[in-house]
């Protein structure tokens, strides 16, 4: 069976997962399945926050030209972006979420499980 390292801190170096939370237990159970990355929409730097929504702190900003994988997905604040407006948060790392609204994933929906 195959393990995945996630790129957490954006340092290059894998980094151990905390102890587990909703966010870590769908992350183990989806490691398990095909993870998919997106591109975010062009000429975008993308903050990443530590929950679902704009008021939660940036954690990190991605770069122009960066793709994220979509572990799983949460209802959050409403947002309005490059493709759309939608209530759709991607965790892309261990409480790590940008809007769906930024990133291309080909569908106004849901294309990754729900975060539990």
């Amino acid at each position: 069976m195959a393990t995945e390292d996630i790129e957490i801190s954006g340092t290059g170096e894998p980094e151990t997962a905390p102890a587990a939370t909703d966010d870590t237990q769908t992350l183990a159970a989806t490691a398990e399945a095909r993870v998919r990355s997106y591109p975010v929409a062009p000429g975008v730097r993308l903050n990443v926050r530590s929950g679902p929504g704009t008021h939660y702190r940036i954690v990190r900003v991605l770069p122009e030209g960066a793709t994220v994988p979509i572990y799983c997905q949460r209802p959050g604040d409403t947002v309005t972006g490059p493709y759309g407006t939608t209530n759709i948060w991607d965790c892309i790392a261990n409480a790590q979420y940008v809007s769906d609204a930024y990133v291309n994933t080909g569908s106004d929906g849901y294309v990754a499980p729900r975060c539990s």
